[in-house]
């Protein structure tokens, strides 16, 4: 069965002029702002992304528009309209607002002349919606609906690359992503996105300016990188920025692991391997795309490259790797600007992604169950699914005992769960019993103890209060 975008695309593909206006639906907010425009003496028309996801049957609550209204024009207009308008965007010409739970922006037709050794474009406004399209990412978002006139605008063949689902630049590739180089990031994030083709000679463009993504501030290569993972096609958009050379720039560590071989798989590199488990990883998803998972999952072999050493077997090993894969893994997310609660989480799964394996096949032990739990904390259920993701043998023998392995697991954490309440692992003992029991005050001391009888309490489970009271008291006398 075609999905919703094929079905769309086949009409497209049909190129009756016809079929567009049947399938260009809007809200009535869209018709409603128009008609307020259009009584002020100002047209507007749907810009780019609203327009091209109606054409793959894609409806949003995000609407751009654009209009050869002035920014302080637009202000008076939607100041009536709106239930909100935020000016954040007016010095670039965009006004944005809310209104019945759509969001909405407005920018002035734009004709932008660019410092090409910064980062910021200098606005100059247009006079038309035609100079306005030209200066668009890709064909595909450069059409325009203008709802008033009820008239479809594409002056770049938008519609025909649509269906036949490809990127390509309005003008060459060269002067668009001279202009914009997070350009050649949004090309591989809306072939993620989107699952097109990226056009041969953007491709090309994409391979040879790819240092010129340095001047991009590191805040929005990562908003591009983000949206990239959280594609419906992640790996289709992450082979592009290698392919290209992107990843050298914007995730050096990526590329880096084409080189190297998985101790467990030699006939599999890790790079492959890693798009492999970051797929799984999608696979395991139960509430929506899962950030933390997702970067965890392509993070979470980084370390290989540098732990890589040959044995006299003729094996190869990348001991620790998880160790400094985390230790990388911090550095790189710090550099791409992002919050410290995700790099703090996304560094642990990458550290802990193998303890499972150091356990071996054998038995676990209550104490090794309780200590797996207290690691991951919080992040257990991600730790599962990036534990179970990270199985990429084609042995189904093994790939099977490595799931009955793990199956086994998580019966013996749901067991404890039931008996100890291993979300809130505490020693049986709290600070100020353990400072009224030895008679004193708050310092080192009392931390010591606290540290010792939370190890108590991972190793041997529960205890009543007369049994911990007299483990501390023995603990004590050891240490006077």
């Amino acid at each position: 069965m075609p999905n919703a975008d094929e079905s769309h695309l086949n009409v497209l593909s049909q190129e009756h002029g016809s079929t567009v206006n049947e399938l260009l639906r809007f809200p009535p907010v869209a018709t409603d702002l128009a008609r307020r425009f259009q009584d002020a003496g100002f047209s507007l028309a749907l810009v780019g992304g609203p327009v091209r996801d109606a054409l793959l049957g894609r409806p949003d609550n995000d609407l751009d528009f654009t209009t050869d209204a002035r920014p302080q024009d637009v202000l008076k207009i939607l100041r009536k309209w709106a239930d909100s308008v935020w000016e954040v965007g007016i010095a670039f010409g965009t006004v944005g607002a809310q209104k019945d739970g759509y969001q909405v922006e407005v920018t002035t037709y734009r004709s932008e002349a660019y410092d090409r050794t910064s980062r910021k474009p200098e606005v100059a406004y247009g006079d038309s919606i035609e100079q306005d399209l030209v200066r668009r990412d890709f064909t595909v978002n450069a059409m325009a609906y203008a709802l008033a006139e009820a008239k479809f605008i594409d002056p770049h063949g938008g519609l025909e690359d649509l269906a036949a689902r490809v990127l390509r630049t309005p003008g060459t590739p060269e002067e668009s992503f001279s202009d914009d180089p997070l350009r050649m990031m949004r090309a591989a994030r809306f072939a993620a996105q989107l699952d097109f083709e990226v056009a041969p000679e953007v491709v090309a463009a994409m391979k040879e300016m790819s240092g010129r993504i340095e001047i991009v501030s590191a805040e929005r290569v990562r908003d591009e990188l983000n949206k990239l993972i959280l594609s419906a096609h992640p790996r289709k958009g992450l082979a592009l920025l290698v392919d290209t050379g992107l990843a050298e720039y914007v995730l050096p560590e990526l590329p880096a692991l084409r080189l190297e071989s998985d101790e467990h798989h030699r006939h599999k590199d890790v790079y492959e391997h890693t798009l492999i488990v970051l797929e799984q990883a999608i696979a395991l998803e139960k509430e929506g795309p899962d950030l933390t998972l997702r970067l965890a999952a392509l993070l979470h072999d980084i370390g290989k490259p540098r732990t890589r050493r040959f044995e006299k077997d003729g094996r190869v090993s990348f001991h620790h790797h998880e160790v400094v894969g985390a230790k990388m893994t911090k550095k790189r997310m710090t550099a791409l600007k992002y919050s410290n609660d995700l790099v703090k989480d996304v560094s642990r799964l990458v550290e802990l992604h193998l303890r499972f394996h150091g356990y071996g096949t054998g038995e676990w032990t209550d104490s090794a169950v309780r200590r797996y739990v207290r690691d991951a904390g919080p992040l257990l259920d991600r730790l599962h699914k990036l534990t179970r993701s990270d199985c990429t043998t084609r042995n189904k023998r093994k790939a099977a005992a490595l799931s009955r392995a793990y199956d086994g697991l998580e019966e013996r954490i749901a067991q404890l769960q039931e008996q100890e309440e291993l979300d809130s692992i505490r020693p049986d003992l709290d600070g100020n019993q353990i400072m009224k029991i030895l008679d004193v005050g708050p310092g080192p001391a009392v931390g010591r103890a606290y540290k010792h009888m939370l190890e108590l309490r991972l190793e041997h489970g529960p205890m009543g209060h007369d049994e911990a009271v007299s483990a501390l008291k023995a603990w004590w006398a050891e240490q006077s």
